[in-house]
């Protein structure tokens, strides 16, 4: 595994994706016998049991979005045009309508899946709840949980189960991150010696972190790169590798440690070592857990914001196919066209360079660039006696090095309470990434095979699932490579060029659903000041 350093360069390589508007996954359940190739009803035709402070929500929001009808025809959507229209119907899209909804401006979302959420999707059926994308809300970056108590849904978040303990893929035998870690590094010298993940000369190297002297460089850096130079090449296979890299479904010999883990870079500038700032910072791990979900899964956010946002605003089934600018915006959609004061694209960002050709074939190219991974998750439901395994945490990781298929593995029922039925178990696998591209090219069928005999080969399962299920992301885990930040300062300085045109998601500013909720709402804070402005 490479860790040398990577210069500022362009990044758009074609790459094959796990997290906005433009597509939603594959989720193909499969009873019994995994090579079941049976296509999935879609989640809303297929709710399952629902939640009984959840069902009149989910009610409102089939009635007034995933059922939506097509667009009227041109000369109607053309009488009364709104002040901002947004494209993409994923989180960060979501987040911008409801911000825009609350500051009074007049706002319309164009969604062209059949279904709200992107990423964000919970199965519920028979007593299972199956998250097929993100399954937690981060705590530490508060937008997320706070736009979940605005919504009087609040009081459902609830915590991760103890003991919360990651385990990390060695040898074919699983370790747990040491105790006091940060980001997976540990700060404690007793937690390093006594860890059994790290050979002895790993550990001495990791320790003489303290030693290693800061860069003066100011170029951009890999993930391999940096923490290859600060702990070792060990700490790169079996700590930045599989974590860094792997919550980003992502290459370490790519990924910019800049634009996703800035706070290692600052410590690094800032007091000389890692393991020396984070000590200083005496960070105690909080008693209530670093994440939070929903009983109804995580599509409960995005159930509670469709009910908050007024009927007639979101529109699912209908592409934005075409965008121009002259004075006004004018969208071009597949129910005919429609003007408006500001355009906000909440979607990714090769989907956004597809519609931006209109207005600016050097901003399209530059969203072309942006880089994205294909994932697929597969779920399993076990009765528990299925499986000779203590399960004691939350799951596991998979270093490249171990030459598994599997990027990850979650311990679902070990994770969360009100997941499965009551002796039974909840796994979920995941598959592909930017370090294996063309894992997702298999069949369905062979998917699943593949997820069930590499999860058997770490921890006994006698017999069938009771079901399985995948969820295919295509091209929806954005890839900050090396060169993100300067390709995205470009990309600002174009959109100054056009007044009331904004980007938001996770192709561009935010990963994960805090940053999309918080970056989502700030766009539309700046789209509602432009509309006011030409009211003037």
């Amino acid at each position: 595994m490479g860790g040398h350093r990577l210069r500022s360069r362009r990044a758009g390589q074609p790459r094959s994706d796990a997290a906005a508007g433009t597509a939603a996954p594959d989720a193909r359940p499969g009873r019994g016998h995994p090579q079941s190739r049976r296509r999935a009803a879609r989640a809303h035709l297929q709710p399952g049991p629902r939640h009984p402070a959840v069902h009149a929500r989910r009610k409102c929001a089939d009635a007034r979005a995933i059922r939506s009808p097509r667009l009227p025809q041109v000369n109607v959507l053309r009488i009364h045009h709104p002040d901002v229209i947004i494209v993409g119907g994923g989180i960060s899209g979501l987040a911008a309508a409801y911000e825009l909804q609350r500051r009074g401006a007049g706002v319309r979302l164009f969604e062209a899946s059949d279904r709200l959420g992107g990423v964000i999707r919970s199965d519920r059926f028979d007593g299972w709840v199956v998250d097929g994308g993100p399954d937690s809300l981060l705590v530490q970056k508060p937008a997320a949980v706070a736009l979940c108590r605005e919504l009087g849904i609040g009081h459902r978040l609830f915590s991760t189960i103890p003991p919360r303990t990651a385990y990390i893929l060695r040898n074919g035998r699983l370790h747990p991150l040491p105790e006091g870690s940060f980001l997976g590094f540990p700060l404690k010298f007793t937690a390093l010696s006594n860890s059994t993940l790290f050979s002895f000369a790993g550990k001495l190297r990791m320790a003489c972190e303290v030693f290693i002297p800061r860069s003066e460089d100011d170029e951009d850096e890999s993930i391999a790169s940096f923490v290859g130079r600060r702990f070792g090449q060990e700490a790169v296979e079996y700590l930045a590798e599989p974590l860094l890299a792997g919550i980003h479904a992502g290459d370490v010999d790519r990924l910019s440690v800049r634009a996703l883990f800035p706070r290692l870079v600052d410590a690094e500038r800032q007091s000389g070592s890692i393991i020396r700032a984070f000590r200083a910072l005496q960070m105690k791990p909080s008693p209530q857990g670093a994440f939070v979900s929903l009983p109804g899964g995580v599509a409960e956010l995005v159930e509670a914001l469709v009910g908050a946002i007024a009927p007639g605003t979101l529109t699912a089934g209908t592409r934005v196919t075409d965008l121009r600018h002259a004075g006004m915006f004018t969208l071009d959609t597949t129910g005919g066209a429609i003007e408006a004061t500001s355009v906000i694209l909440a979607l990714p960002a090769y989907a956004a360079g597809g519609i931006l050709r209109g207005v600016h074939t050097g901003l399209a190219a530059l969203c072309d660039e942006v880089p994205y991974a294909s994932t697929a998750t597969v779920a399993f439901g076990y009765r528990r006696d299925q499986i000779d395994h203590p399960m004691r945490g939350s799951g596991f990781v998979v270093p490249r090095v171990e030459r598994s298929p599997l990027l990850a593995a979650t311990w679902v029922t070990s994770k969360w309470p009100h997941r499965a039925p009551a002796g039974h178990v909840l796994l979920r696998a995941f598959l592909g990434g930017g370090r294996d591209p063309q894992r997702l090219d298999q069949r369905d069928d062979e998917l699943i095979t593949l997820a069930r005999e590499a999860l058997a080969e770490v921890m006994p399962i006698a017999g069938d699932p009771l079901f399985s299920r995948l969820y295919r992301w295509t091209r929806q885990s954005p890839q900050y490579e090396v060169g993100h930040l300067a390709r995205l300062a470009a990309i600002e300085g174009y959109l100054a060029r056009v007044p009331g045109l904004f980007v938001t998601g996770s192709g561009f500013r935010s990963i994960g659903i805090p940053d999309c909720v918080a970056d989502g709402r700030e766009t539309a804070g700046r789209a509602a000041t432009f509309v006011a402005t030409q009211r003037v």
